[in-house]
């Protein structure tokens, strides 16, 4: 059975026709307005309306960034697009024509995470933690080879752990969670402090930037590392050592056998896989006394959020 898996972010949809293997056989995209979400559910049920059309299509899977409940039918919460308790299984329900279509919900890390473990880097584990690496730290969990939804469906939002007592504001109304040291964020805003701290030593960032640290992004910082500048590369070293570091601590908790870091950032390369295992191996209890992890980048790239809420869908 061919699947659609869509994957909204948070001006635009991507959407795919999926098969068992996890092939995209068809794809498109739509614009949204993330403080309208009725524009979402039109959306979606557009992009199954032109899927469908060349494609015998038995499930949607529709991967959102935000807290989605157990029963994978309503958005609990969403940081950047207006859900709050929102029926979205149940509005793109209602503009379906076909009723034998199922459709759910995912959350968005969960869906790049299973595609990870049923078609890339996870493929051959049972046990695996995915690290989405964006705006904020998504993270998906594998155990067993079951995907660990919790008990209300918003297990896994390890961003949101809090390794900085009082540390910085984080958009979740807590302080010093993960993804404020351990995202492409905090990258960037780090980045821009080095820049008006000492502008000298960031005179190639400043240059990538236009001469305005406030228009510095993450890309540019990977991009200034891989050609050698100095403070790009510490700068994405610290950003592997804190996601190393935070992987370690999950692994006290869950023992995986595979962490999975997904994102953009994964651009970059070793200049961030080296320290981020050499952190998780500083910080790993009992080291020498037990088997280890293995880090690695994500294999399936943008496609992993239409394959996994695919794939999902017909679960």
């Amino acid at each position: 059975m061919h699947a659609i898996g869509v994957d909204i972010g948070g001006t635009k949809i991507a959407a795919g026709v999926v098969d068992a293997e996890g092939r995209i056989l068809a794809q498109t995209r739509r614009v949204t307005e993330p403080d309208d979400a009725g524009s979402i559910d039109r959306a979606v049920a557009d992009v199954y309306a032109e899927l469908s059309r060349d494609h015998e299509v038995g499930a949607i899977g529709v991967a959102a960034a935000g807290f989605v409940d157990s029963g994978r039918s309503t958005v609990l919460f969403a940081p950047n697009i207006a859900w709050r308790d929102y029926p979205l299984r149940d509005r793109v329900r209602a503009l379906i024509d076909d009723d034998d279509v199922r459709v759910v919900v995912e959350n968005d890390a969960n869906a790049a995470g299973w595609a990870e473990f049923r078609f890339g880097a996870g493929r051959d584990v049972d046990d695996m933690l995915m690290l989405t690496v964006g705006t904020g730290l998504g993270g998906a969990l594998i155990v067993d080879g079951r995907l660990v939804r919790g008990a209300w469906g918003v297990a896994a939002e390890v961003g949101h752990m809090r390794v900085v007592p009082g540390g910085h504001y984080c958009g979740c109304g807590h302080e010093g969670c993960w993804e404020q040291y351990a995202s492409g964020s905090a990258l960037v805003r780090d980045a821009q402090a080095a820049l008006v701290v000492d502008p000298e030593r960031g005179a190639a960032l400043l240059a990538l930037a236009g001469g305005d640290p406030a228009h510095l992004t993450g890309p540019q910082v990977t991009e200034a590392a891989q050609d050698g500048d100095p403070l790009a590369v510490s700068l994405l070293a610290q950003l592997g050592r804190w996601l190393g570091e935070g992987s370690a601590s999950v692994a006290a908790l869950l023992d995986p056998a595979l962490v999975v870091i997904g994102g953009g950032v994964g651009a970059a390369g070793s200049l961030l896989l080296d320290p981020a295992r050499q952190a998780f191996a500083d910080q790993l209890s009992a080291r020498g006394h037990r088997p280890e992890a293995t880090l690695t980048l994500a294999s399936m790239g943008n496609a992993a959020g239409i394959v996994g809420a695919a794939d999902l869908a017909r679960i």
